[in-house]
């Protein structure tokens, strides 16, 4: 079987949707499919019209001149006339058997014309619907005509896909409440490899040293700063945490849209010598920082987007061993098991949150087994090998329909 993957970005990038990418196509290959792979021009800017990663080579899409001065509509059209281009020209060298685009919707519109210009099947595969993510982005609002229209058309690419996957039971339950047959969309959960996430190990001195960590009680995030993630909670939980443990200090890695005020807030707090910001590190430097963290801590908003969509960050945790707390939206509690494998607290609630982080911290007791149950979920429950099963009897279904 031979599967055409239309992405907006991928590796070498780094974010949880390269990453995932790059997990599912791996384990696809080990199923013995032949999958190829093309960018949209929001990869940014491309040295060859195809490049090899990590052993997975990716056909590129030039980006759109000046598509970053445009009026956000026209910007959008030059982008998915790009594509729409570019991925009839490698479908036709090629010839696959099915077209695969991923979020956002961008990516499929363009595919569901090439599809049916070919005859080609094309499925959908949604990670967030891309009017949530732009509201929390800041560049639109519920109600405003671009958040209606962007939803409108992400509707019609549900509708018009021969298939929807999406990562979780959250989306899966929006798509069928658009109209969409319940049989025709199919969950691939978010998952991990385990066995490439080591075990928390003690933490580096020198590394302790650089930072100031020595002697305290670390509580950490690691990931990019987006208002969605709630970490101006964390800084608001902070002088509770330090009233009641006066070791505590907070560690925030990596940057974002938020960084800014996220600094002003620690400022005006006067919690300068509690909160140490790192920036962002060499990927291969985050389990070093990881285990500088005694608990991680997931604080997420509760708005559609959190509600809806799972992320990674726990399941990732869960595989290192690491304690971790996390509010109580929707897409953390389709993961996390309360007591068992994380704790969870509510949501949009500094007090609460400052009282799971005492009560874990105050209960060493309890740290074995919440690390244990964790390693087991992912280990024979949200592991990719699982998670990739489920495209299989999909994918067979609409190349025999397609072949007739």
């Amino acid at each position: 079987m031979r599967i055409l993957h239309i992405l907006d970005h991928s590796i070498p990038l780094h974010s949880g949707y390269t990453f995932r990418t790059a997990a599912l196509l791996r384990e696809q290959r080990a199923l013995g499919w032949e999958t190829h792979h093309l960018t949209s021009p929001k990869q940014g800017v491309v040295k060859a019209a195809a490049d090899e990663v990590d052993g997975l080579l990716f056909h590129r899409t030039e980006p759109v001149e000046g598509a970053s001065g445009r009026w956000p509509v026209v910007r959008e059209l030059a982008l998915m006339r790009r594509l729409a281009q570019r991925i009839e020209s490698v479908a036709r060298d090629i010839q696959p058997d099915l077209i695969h685009a991923h979020s956002p919707v961008l990516n499929v519109l363009p595919a569901l014309k090439v599809g049916a210009l070919l005859g080609i099947p094309v499925v959908y595969e949604i990670r967030a619907f891309w009017e949530d993510a732009a509201v929390d982005h800041g560049s639109t609002r519920e109600d405003s005509p671009r958040y209606r229209l962007t939803r409108a058309l992400e509707t019609h690419a549900i509708r018009q896909a021969a298939h929807v996957f999406t990562i979780c039971e959250g989306l899966r339950a929006d798509i069928v409440g658009r109209g969409v047959p319940a049989t025709k969309v199919t969950v691939i959960p978010n998952a991990v490899d385990v066995g490439a996430f080591q075990l928390a190990q003690s933490p580096d001195a020198a590394l302790q040293q650089r930072w100031g960590l020595q002697g305290r009680t670390v509580i950490g995030f690691i990931g990019s700063f987006y208002a969605y993630e709630g970490l101006d909670l964390l800084v608001r939980a902070l002088p509770g945490l330090v009233q009641a443990r006066p070791d505590v200090c907070l560690l925030l890695v990596g940057g974002g849209p938020q960084e800014a005020n996220l600094k002003a807030q620690v400022a005006a707090l006067g919690l300068t010598d509690r909160v140490v910001f790192t920036g962002r590190v060499p990927h291969h430097e985050v389990s070093r920082y990881y285990d500088l963290i005694d608990v991680l801590a997931y604080p997420r908003h509760s708005m559609r987007l959190t509600e809806l969509v799972t992320p990674l960050k726990p399941l990732e945790a869960m595989a290192q061993g690491h304690l971790f707390v996390a509010s109580d939206v929707g897409g953390h509690q389709e993961l996390v098991q309360h007591g068992q494998t994380g704790i969870l607290f509510k949501a949009d609630s500094a007090e609460a949150l400052t009282q799971a982080l005492l009560d874990l911290l105050n209960h060493p007791d309890s740290w074995p087994a919440l690390r244990a149950n964790g390693r087991h979920f992912v280990e024979s429950v949200r592991n990719w090998r699982n998670s990739v099963a489920n495209y299989k009897p999909v994918y067979e279904a609409l190349t025999r329909e397609f072949s007739k």
